[in-house]
């Protein structure tokens, strides 16, 4: 690999090729270190998604990449660029490739399956039936294998081996010796018949042949890559579905009049009408109008979110209430939808640790299994046992060694795994992050906007004698209402709501960190601190000194009232705790993590909330600037740490945790810095995206376990003529499709998040993704 340490300070690119002509993990590997031996260059190459990942130097001759490809023996191609209003209904090239070789495979089973027959019951070997096999299993063999022994041929010329020199040696090795056999031996006379065994016995080479040994392993590896190629298309649907959720055309308003146009043809600026029932078009703030948004299909959310003039609107989501007119402010390739697709994209194609000793082995797996059949073949031949029971023995070892298993088994749970997370708003940056859940034992919440709602609530309402609770709220309402302040929204929203109408202060005054006041009904009305309204020789009686004093301990917010020279009543305000959140935490304790409350608020808040979700541990009074140097120090501590958080202050110490979980209603900051997104904000989805990262980390080890098991096990019984060379073709094309097969039962992973009890996200999600 080059040296490109030198090279840091340099701008970079990063450049996708879309590889043709894989057939293994082994391939995979040889491309990859084709391309990094290049200059500058930094190559990865995923057997699954059929993609290099290049990152180059800026400027760099794109074409240079592709040539050394194809000089390697196989194809690259830059991803074709989607036109503007192209049809959806385009025939993928991958498809054309799966009907190409569905049709190879089911001639090939056609035609084999009467030489398996013939030669497994010799009662029905009738005169000449060995002419018959023969002229079956030629097409499939020279046919039917031919991609086998084509690939072999081109890895030959560049002096590589493959799972597809395994599989051509094995084939023309049975396919050969049959047809010495036949005009050179004895088994081409009228009346031959042999039986059929599960073993290897010494017997006369030139009497037996090994067409069906031939045809069958063919078969069997065609139905073997078949049925990988097509789990490998179905693992990526997530994905292909995501990108096709989007709207195909839109109403756009044109000098005050609806035109109706595709949406590549939309630019930020436009604005556009979404009636109910169709779907928002892309990215944009409502203008006009007040309606509910379905944004199910992006955040797995089934609570429609309110949203009215001034909220953010994401594309793909679906207008259920009344007619919306948006302003788009992202297109194409900036939508919330087309990040979400390039993020989990990205992680599919990164490759974990584990990944990369699998891909290791693979590369001198294949040199090693040809080995071992050479000796295999030598070993036998000289301890005196007939040419045709080496012959066998060689050719099972290489059919049963063939690695397909041991390439799929991280790429296919890794394209499985990240693709449902998105359909669940769980976004895992990289494969490194599976690895990363595993040994996390301690999460930190941040309390604002994480545990809590992030938005001041009206608790409750006290009040003296000489009033009532509706008044005392009514005559602060209406002040509040006209202060921008989060506390005074929040008084005023629950005014609204509780009171009815609000009169209009016939004056209005803030006063910066104290409060407000102004004459409301005739009324010279005071709200604020009680310093404020002592300045107005306004004193709290005793006893709405001692609910004061109560909801203080209790980590509340309090907001004096008075008017008319008297102290009536209080407001008591605090950040509530999301109704989720207490279920979140009984469920991370479930999963072995220790949860710690972060939070700058006093020791008396946190502590409320704490004890309200069941977190034994508090960090309180901390700064900002010092989160991150909390999470180091629980990391001296030896543990190993999550951070959940969402505001800009939470970037660094979800930098510093072993693994960041951003809540998506958050900050840019936060959630570029973290590794997961969790698109919904609910923090329920950080237990439901740890379970599903190390489920998805077990699959990929129970898959690797099986592969390597298999070839381990499987080896010396071929090697030791215990095996049938069809049945090992059998077994190997099975241990591909069980590890595939494996892979995809991650689909039915279901989230333990209640939607009807879920909180719907902001309109601030539209901003939830980033490029990793």
């Amino acid at each position: 690999m080059s040296d490109t340490t030198s090279r840091t300070d340099e701008p970079q690119a990063t450049v996708d090729l879309e590889i043709g002509g894989m057939t293994c993990a082994s391939c995979a590997m040889r491309i990859e270190k084709k391309l990094n031996r290049l200059d500058g260059v930094t190559a990865t190459v995923n057997y699954a998604t059929e993609k290099a990942t290049v990152t180059t130097p800026a400027g760099y001759d794109v074409t240079a990449l592709v040539a050394e490809v194809e000089k390697t023996g196989y194809t690259a191609v830059l991803p074709a660029p989607e036109a503007a209003g192209q049809d959806s209904d385009a025939v993928d090239p991958r498809d054309l490739e799966l009907a190409a070789l569905r049709d190879r495979l089911i001639t090939s089973i056609v035609l084999t399956v009467p030489v398996i027959v013939l030669a497994m019951v010799p009662a029905w070997q009738f005169t000449f039936w060995q002419w018959v096999s023969l002229t079956l299993a030629a097409p499939v063999v020279l046919w039917g294998a031919w991609p086998f022994h084509k690939a072999a041929w081109t890895n030959l010329r560049h002096g590589a081996a493959t799972m597809d020199t395994l599989v051509s040696l094995g084939v023309l090795a049975a396919f050969g010796w049959s047809l010495y056999a036949l005009f050179l031996g004895t088994a081409g006379e009228p009346g031959m018949t042999h039986g059929f065994e599960l073993t290897v016995a010494p017997s006369d080479g030139a009497g037996n042949i090994y067409l069906e040994v031939a045809a069958g392993v063919t078969m069997f590896v065609l139905a073997g890559r078949y049925f990988e190629k097509r789990s490998k298309r179905r693992s990526g649907a997530a994905l292909r579905a995501l990108l096709e959720l989007g709207a195909k055309d839109v109403a756009v308003l044109r000098h005050g009049v609806e035109t109706r146009v595709p949406v590549g043809s939309l630019a930020v600026g436009d604005e556009f009408v979404v009636r109910p029932g169709e779907k928002i078009a892309t990215d944009g703030v409502v203008v006009t109008g007040s309606s509910a948004v379905d944004a199910s299909m992006l955040t797995g959310e089934s609570v429609p979110v309110e949203v009215g003039v001034g909220d953010t609107v994401a594309g793909a989501t679906v207008n259920s209430g009344g007619r919306l007119v948006v302003r788009a402010t992202e297109v194409g390739s900036g939508t919330q939808l087309a990040r979400i697709a390039r993020l989990v994209e990205d992680a599919q194609s990164g490759k974990a640790e584990i990944q990369r000793l699998a891909d290791r082995v693979s590369g001198v797996f294949v040199p090693i299994v040809i080995a071992i059949a050479v000796g295999t073949l030598g070993v036998w031949l000289g301890a005196g046992f007939p040419a045709t029971a080496a012959l066998t023995a060689a050719v099972a070892v290489l059919i049963i060694a063939c690695p397909c298993a041991l390439g799929l088994a991280t790429p296919t749970a890794l394209l499985v795994g990240t693709g449902r997370g998105a359909q669940l708003g769980i976004l895992i940056k990289g494969p490194e992050v599976l690895e990363s859940t595993r040994k996390v034992d301690t999460i930190v919440l941040d309390k604002t906007g994480t545990v809590t709602t992030g938005r001041m609530t009206l608790l409750d309402v006290v009040a003296d004698g000489s009033t009532t609770r509706d008044e005392v709220l009514r005559l602060a309402g209406a002040l509040e209402d006209a202060s921008e302040h989060p506390i005074a929204q929040a008084i005023a929203k629950a005014a609204t709501q509780q009171v009815g109408t609000l009169p209009t202060p016939e004056s209005f005054q803030s006063i910066l960190g104290t409060g407000v006041q102004g004459i409301v009904d005739g009324h010279a009305v005071v709200v604020g601190r009680e310093s404020l309204l002592a300045d107005w020789s306004q004193h709290l009686s005793a006893d709405l000194a001692e609910a004061k004093v109560q909801a203080e301990v209790e980590g509340r917010t309090v907001v004096a009232v008075g008017w008319d020279g008297q102290a009536r009543g209080l407001l008591v305000v605090a950040d509530q705790v999301k109704p989720t959140s207490a279920d979140a935490v009984a469920q991370l304790v479930a999963l072995g993590l220790t949860p710690v409350l972060l939070t700058g608020d006093n020791r008396a808040v946190a502590e409320q909330v704490a004890a309200e979700v069941g977190i034994a541990r508090v960090i309180a009074e901390v700064l900002p600037q010092d989160k991150a140097d909390v999470i180091a120090a629980l990391q001296a501590e030896g543990k190993v740490v999550a951070m959940v958080g969402d505001g800009v202050n939470d970037a660094p110490a979800l930098a510093q945790a072993d693994l960041g979980l951003a809540m998506g209603t958050g900050t840019d900051a936060a959630i570029e810095a973290a590794d997961i997104t969790l698109v919904r904000g609910d923090l329920r989805s950080a237990a439901d995206a740890i379970r599903l990262s190390r489920k998805t980390l077990g699959t990929i080890r129970t898959n690797l376990f099986w592969a390597f098991g298999y070839n381990v096990a499987a080896i010396p019984l071929a090697a030791l003529g215990l095996l049938n060379p069809m049945l090992a073709g059998a077994a190997m094309a099975f241990s591909s499709v069980f590890v595939v097969g494996n892979s995809l039962r991650l689909r039915s992973f279901a989230s333990r998040t209640a939607d009807d009890e879920a909180p719907a996200p902001s309109g601030h999600a539209a901003r939830t993704l980033q490029d990793a």
